[in-house]
């Protein structure tokens, strides 16, 4: 897959052909499972955009499959209430970490055991 200056002289070379055909030529192309060629779109142009200095902002405001992060939740059928990888990947958390629950006015804090804001 071509990027950054080759792409974009790639593109330029390549002039006035299908869309389909320009993303082949730059290399964005996977096999599915099936045997058949998928051509990644998506992945072309936002090379393309950040070859011509297009930035997106930080990809840690995004969770699995580029989706932006909204911050929110909600309490699942079971009762429990879930903090996706995305979110604990921002805060570089690990498996065994351990927290304090803390339960305030309509908020629930998760404080890190053994940090300051724990002896309170």
């Amino acid at each position: 897959m071509l990027t950054g200056a080759d792409l974009l002289a790639k593109v330029k070379e390549l002039g006035d052909i299908s869309k389909s055909d320009l993303v082949r030529s730059c290399g964005y192309v996977s096999t599915k499972k099936d045997g058949t060629e998928r051509l990644n779109f998506t992945a072309f142009y936002e090379a393309l955009l950040a070859a011509k200095g297009v930035d997106f902002g930080g990809a840690s405001q995004t969770g699995k499959g580029g989706r932006k992060l909204s911050f929110s939740t909600k309490i699942q059928f079971n009762g429990n209430l879930m903090v996706g990888k995305a979110y604990t990947g921002m805060l570089e958390l690990k498996p065994g970490d351990e927290f304090e629950i803390k339960l305030g006015r309509k908020q629930i804090r998760l404080v890190p055991i053994g940090s300051e804001d724990d002896e309170e």
